[in-house]
């Protein structure tokens, strides 16, 4: 794919494209293959990665099974809330190209960022579009707030990396963490009242919150995502009890896929019980509280970097676990982008048929 498009797009399809362009995969590549060989260079021993010769396949298989699934779920639940006007193949296309946004793009805009655009592009008018998006977002938020309580009984105290006590991280971390818990429970709260009983009133309240001098510079985009609630309760609010079951039912489908993969990919290497299992599973919560605050495209850099703190213990010897990082970039965000590259010209190429897309590939 050439980074040169044609100047003749519309502003936004320039846009989206340029925010998408294979140069932009350089920094995370770079960032994160450094921090990988960083990590490599620091901790390699002769004879540490010996647990490789005796790796558990079926372990592998079923790791890149739950992933698979974990994209299959995707592509269903984005299928379903579009309330089948997206196609099997279209909802694949959507998919991938939501997840090679999240690579390439900060982690706190991610592909939702784009997602909006990307619907619109398949046929369905921005405002449903939008509704959709908001959707997964309240579903995936209301995963998060129920799933936190199971984990901390599974886990308790063991849910923070104690071993990093001595720099102060995990005091951090608790107070990260706690903090990102009643946004996100506040956050799901006010927007299960927009969407089902009075969107017009959050939306004043969200005007006037942001009315106060240190918030009024974001008053502007407090009024839109306002509207945007008022237009997705008109949008939700007719779908019945068989909509939201199966939109549930998928949306913990895919978050307790993605968090399984970890436990997966280890289980692999080192020999291990269910109860392990489930207590890397839980401290996965806690690690994706640091990649949602990475700034960095994908959280390159910061993925690698705090993925020893977090699950170091688990896996034995620092050079395995330096190996890991890389086996787990590999497989949940390298993947992405090799298969972003795959999809995006193909896709452009088929929903950019009215406007002129002759250097969509290299």
């Amino acid at each position: 794919m050439s980074d040169n498009f044609p100047g003749a797009l519309p502003p936004d399809d320039a846009n989206f494209l340029q925010r998408l362009r294979p140069s932009r995969l350089i920094l995370p590549v770079v960032i994160g293959l450094a921090v990988v060989g960083f990590l490599f260079y620091r901790s390699y021993k002769p004879g540490d990665l010996a647990p490789l010769a005796n790796a558990d396949w079926r372990w592998l298989l079923v790791a890149l099974l739950v992933l698979a699934a974990r994209d299959l779920g995707y592509i269903y639940r984005i299928r379903h809330l579009a309330e089948g006007a997206l196609s099997w193949r279209q909802s694949l296309d959507v998919i991938m190209i939501w997840e090679f946004a999240s690579c390439v793009l900060p982690s706190g805009q991610g592909g939702t960022a784009v997602a909006p655009f990307i619907l619109e592009k398949e046929g369905i008018p921005l405002g449903k579009g939008l509704a959709y998006i908001m959707v997964t977002a309240l579903l995936d938020n209301i995963y998060y707030v129920l799933m936190v309580p199971l984990v901390l009984l599974i886990a308790g105290a063991g849910l923070y990396p104690h071993e990093a006590m001595q720099t102060g991280f995990v005091a951090t971390l608790r107070v990260a963490f706690g903090v990102s818990y009643i946004f996100v429970t506040l956050y799901a709260g006010l927007m299960l009242y927009a969407i089902f009983v009075n969107p017009r009133a959050v939306r004043r309240l969200m005007v006037r919150l942001f009315s106060f001098p240190f918030l009024r510079r974001w008053r502007r985009k407090a009024y839109q995502h306002g509207q945007e609630m008022v237009l997705a309760s008109v949008q939700l609010r007719g779908n019945g009890p068989r909509y939201w079951w199966h939109a549930a039912v998928s949306t913990a489908f895919v978050w307790t896929a993605r968090y399984a993969i970890i436990g997966c990919l280890i289980a692999a290497f080192v020999p291990m019980d269910m109860g392990t299992f489930l207590f890397i599973f839980a401290r996965n919560i806690t690690y994706k509280v640091i990649l949602l605050i990475a700034i960095t495209p994908g959280g390159a850099g910061i993925a690698e970097g705090a993925f020893p703190t977090f699950f170091g213990k688990f896996i034995g010897t620092a050079t395995m676990t330096s190996f890991m990082v890389l086996l787990y970039r590999v497989v949940t965000y390298y993947l992405y982008l090799v298969l972003g590259m795959v999809f995006l010209p193909r896709w452009v190429a088929r929903v950019f048929v009215k406007q002129p897309v002759a250097e969509v590939k290299s």
